[in-house]
C-alpha cells in the first residue's frame, strides 16, 4: 500500500521549494448569497441610473419643446402655430407607429367600434384646441409667464368635473386652489411683457388641457374601451392632423411657400422643424417610460417642477424681464398646486 503524500513532505522534497517561503494565498471563494447580493447592487445602482437618464430625457423634452416653439413663433419669424402643431401630430403619428408596430414598447391595441372612433375624434379635436392656443401663446408671452398660467390646471379641472360629472371635491382640496389663483393674477398683474389675447389663448389652452383629462375620464371608462397613452396617441393625433389640415390651409395658406422659400436662404429652418416635431413626440414617450419606471405621482410632482425649472431656463436664455412680484405669483401657484396634490392624495385615502 502506497502512503499517500501530504503536502508538506511534496514540499521537503523539492530544495527548490524549500529556498523560497513565499506561500500564495488564493482567496475562499465567495457563498453563493454574497455574490447574488453583489449582483443585486449592480443592477439596482444601474436600475437608478437608468431612471435618472429617463427623468433627465423628460425634463429635457419638457422643456426643449417649449424652448424650440417659442424660438421658432418668436425669433425666427416662423409665425404658423397651426401648421406647426399639425407637423407635431403628424410626427407622433409616425413615431407612434415605428414604437408600437416594430419596435413593440407596447402591445397594439385596436378601435373596437364606431362609438370609440368618435370619442377618441372628439377628444382629438379638444387635444387640437389645447395645443394650438398654447403654442399660439408662445407668440405673444415669454414662457416663464405661459408656464406660470399652465400651472393653474388643476383649478380647470376640479370646475370641469363638478359641472360635468357634478363631482365634489373636499373642501381641503377646494381651499388649495385658493393660492394657485392668487398666485396667477398676482403674477399677471406684475408680467411687464403681458399681452391680453396672449394671456385668454394661453387660459384656452390651460382650461383645454383640463377639460380632455375629465372628458377622457368619462368617455374611456370600460375596460374594453381604455387604451394604453401610446395607443391612444397613435389614433389621436392622426385624427388630430386632419381636423388642423383645413384650418393650417384657410387661416396659413402661404405656410408651404414661405418655409419653401426660408429653406433655400437658410436650411437650418429644416433642422428646426424636423428636430421640434420629433421633440414634441418624445415628450409623450417619455410620459409613459417615467410612468412606467417610478410612478403616476412621480409625473405629477416632476410635472409640479417642471413649469419652474422651464421658466428659469428660458429667462436665463431669452433674457425677458422679470419682477419679484411676478417671480412670488409664480411661487405661490407652484406651491398652491403642490397643496392641491397632497390634498387629493389625502382625499383618496379618506374615500378608500
Amino acid at each position: 500500500m502506497v502512503e499517500a503524500q501530504t503536502w508538506t513532505t511534496r514540499r521537503g522534497s523539492n530544495p527548490r521549494l524549500e529556498t523560497t517561503e513565499q506561500v500564495v494565498d488564493i482567496p475562499a471563494t465567495p457563498p453563493g448569497g454574497v455574490r447574488n447580493s453583489g449582483f443585486a447592487i449592480g443592477s439596482y445602482l444601474s436600475s437608478n441610473i437608468l431612471t435618472a437618464l429617463i427623468i433627465a430625457s423628460w425634463y429635457l423634452s419638457n422643456i426643449g419643446v417649449l424652448l424650440l416653439n417659442k424660438y421658432l413663433l418668436s425669433f425666427y419669424g416662423y409665425r404658423y402655430p397651426i401648421f406647426l402643431t399639425m407637423l407635431h401630430m403628424l410626427s407622433c403619428a409616425g413615431y407612434s407607429y415605428v414604437a408600437i408596430n416594430w419596435l413593440e414598447l407596447v402591445p397594439l391595441q385596436h378601435i373596437l367600434s364606431r362609438r370609440q372612433f368618435l370619442k377618441i375624434f372628439a377628444l382629438s379635436a379638444i387635444f387640437c384646441f389645447s395645443v394650438v392656443c398654447g403654442n399660439t401663446s408662445l407668440r405673444y408671452l415669454p414662457v416663464s409667464f405661459n408656464q406660470a398660467i399652465g400651472a393653474t390646471t388643476p383649478f380647470f379641472t376640479a370646475i370641469f368635473a363638478f359641472v360635468i360629472t357634478c363631482k365634489k371635491e373636499t373642501g381641503e382640496v377646494y381651499l388649495a386652489l385658493l393660492p394657485v389663483v392668487f398666485g396667477i393674477v398676482l403674477a399677471s398683474n406684475s408680467e411687464p411683457l403681458f399681452h391680453l389675447f396672449g394671456f385668454l389663448i394661453c387660459i384656452g389652452s390651460t382650461a383645454g388641457r383640463a377639460l380632455k383629462s375629465v372628458i377622457q375620464g368619462i368617455i374611456l371608462t370600460s375596460e374594453a374601451e381604455k387604451l394604453h397613452s401610446m395607443n391612444l396617441l397613435l389614433y389621436m393625433a392622426p385624427m388630430a392632423a386632419l381636423i388642423l389640415l383645413p384650418f393650417t390651409l384657410y387661416i396659413e395658406g402661404n405656410v408651404a411657400a414661405f418655409t419653401v422659400e426660408k429653406a433655400k436662404g437658410d436650411s437650418f429652418i429644416i433642422f428646426l422643424l424636423i428636430g421640434n416635431a420629433t421633440v414634441a413626440y418624445l415628450v409623450n414617450l417619455t410620459n409613459f417610460l417615467v410612468t412606467k419606471h417610478t410612478s403616476a405621482l412621480t409625473l405629477q410632482v416632476l410635472g409640479n417642477a417642471k413649469a419652474a425649472v422651464a421658466a428659469v431656463v428660458s429667462v436665463l436664455i431669452f433674457r425677458n424681464p422679470v419682477t419679484v412680484m411676478g417671480m412670488t405669483g409664480f411661487a405661490v401657484t407652484i406651491m398652491g398646486v403642490v397643496l392641491y396634490s397632497e390634498a387629493k392624495k389625502r382625499s383618496k385615502v379618506t374615500t378608500h
